[in-house]
């Protein structure tokens, strides 16, 4: 038997997979916890890296393994391979004056031109230009610039302080796509320039089956988050992926380079050789964790509930900006209820409202990823939430394309591994993605017009 490794390192922890290179089954795993907070130092990924290999038993049988990660994460190295500072991390938003401050320099639809995005405070230019104009010092001694998964494939692989070849760095279209600084014509340096103060060494490109080497072993390119899952969920063109974390993602598989100059829709690119235009949301399973909590359920309690009151909920509208919201742009907004009467302020109206209200706000924002001429012809709904039965059901309401939702799974570490297989063998994997469940498509357009107006409305307020 061949085995294949793929790994996840997020936000939270390291995940780590192998699996049979035949058929995609998983043979072993192991896990480690990461260090809370939106600023690391990359020395605990590292650690976190070594345990969780060591849980799945180790690399040793193992032919080949490829690493995704959280994307955006700054990773400053000097010349000779040391972390300047901790990194800053996708979730770290102190670089908002920043991304603001570079999109008046350059333009937004400038950027969108040159690299697919709109800088906002999640992406490492923002970031760069923060730690230029807050910590000069650092910015100066910056040789390098990676990112999680471009450090952590680049430790795997031998180099470091103690080896510091910073021309062995080396990356993905996915994540490189999400620096502000990468796009169809590969690295801008005058926009690395114009964040950082000067130029770097960025870690070199490979293409989607590219692989280097750690002595025996075939390591692939790695990937962002949101591209290795697509992978792990054989998503091709055509197929859209909405992720009901804590907060929310939409990405779609397309040929097309995709570009968006109002910011709505970041045009990343995908691990295959295609883009992934994906938006986000701050609010996701987080509004079934304060209605459910509100009321006093479990989530499977609320789910039930929501199944008691009729699709639309009698005209009950949640506009879930809790904490306030990345799409639409506004974060210092709130969440609002609209259209209680006597007769509908119920628990079951509100629990249905909770969850019609997460999904119609991701139903949003595939409206303005198909507006950009993309086609969507199936749903995969992934993350703890999809795995309630109502969540599902009304999901299948509110959107208007087929829904399926896979079993549970490690997705983003599945989709490393299977390219890994694909540097391995030069063919990309026919592994099966198990379904757990099918809902009949019943779309009821009238929810997500309920919610557009009450949405509408919220944002005027």
């Amino acid at each position: 038997m061949t085995l294949v490794a793929g790994v996840d390192s997020s936000t939270q922890s390291c995940k780590v997979v192998v699996v049979d290179l035949a058929t995609g089954e998983i043979v072993r795993t192991g896990r480690a916890a990461h260090p809370a907070g939106t600023e690391v130092d990359p020395e605990a990924w590292w650690v976190a890296l070594q345990a969780a290999i060591a849980d799945a038993g180790g690399l040793d049988d193992v032919a080949a393994v490829s690493i995704g990660g959280q994307q955006h994460g700054m990773v400053v190295l000097d010349a000779q391979g040391r972390v300047i500072r901790p990194a800053l991390l996708w979730n770290d938003t102190r670089s908002a004056e920043a991304a603001a401050a570079l999109v008046d320099e350059v333009g937004a639809a400038e950027y969108a031109r040159r690299t697919g995005v709109v800088p906002v405070a999640s992406f490492t230019a923002t970031k760069l230009r923060w730690l230029r104009d807050a910590e000069p010092a650092h910015a100066a001694r910056v040789a390098a610039v990676a990112l999680p998964h471009d450090w952590l494939t680049w430790r795997l692989r031998g180099f470091g302080p103690d080896a510091p070849q910073l021309d062995e760095l080396v990356t993905d279209r996915s994540d490189a796509s999400g620096t502000a600084y990468w796009g169809p014509d590969g690295y801008d340096h005058e926009l690395l320039t114009r964040a950082l103060g000067h130029d770097a060494v960025l870690p070199r490109v490979l293409e989607p089956a590219g692989s280097v080497r750690a002595g025996s072993l075939v390591v692939g390119a790695g990937a962002g988050d949101n591209a290795a899952a697509a992978l792990g969920l054989d998503a091709r063109p055509g197929d859209v992926v909405v992720s009901l974390g804590t907060s929310g993602t939409v990405f779609a598989v397309t040929d097309a380079p995709v570009a968006d100059a109002s910011g709505t829709v970041a045009g990343f690119a995908d691990a295959a050789g295609g883009s992934l235009p994906l938006i986000a949301t701050l609010n996701a399973a987080r509004v079934l964790d304060a209605v459910a909590g509100l009321l006093d359920v479990t989530h499977d309690e609320l789910g039930a509930l929501a199944l008691l009151a009729p699709p639309g909920s009698s005209g009950v509208v949640l506009v879930p900006w809790f904490e306030g919201e990345r799409t639409p742009n506004l974060p210092d907004a709130r969440a609002s209820v609209s259209g209680l009467s006597l007769a509908t302020t119920t628990r079951p109206h509100l629990a249905r409202a909770a969850i019609e209200g997460m999904l119609c706000s991701l139903a949003l924002g595939l409206e303005a990823i198909r507006t950009l001429g993309v086609q969507a012809h199936r749903i995969r709904l992934i993350g703890g939430a999809a795995q309630n039965p109502a969540v599902a059901q009304i999901a299948a309401q509110v959107f208007d394309v087929p829904v399926t939702v896979p079993t549970p799974g490690e997705y983003v570490a599945l989709g490393a591994a299977r390219q890994a297989a694909w540097a391995l063998t030069g063919e990309r994997p026919d592994w099966a993605v198990p379904v757990a469940a099918t809902p009949a498509v019943d779309t009821r357009p009238e929810i997500l017009e309920a919610y557009r107006s009450a949405a509408d409305a919220a944002a005027r307020s």
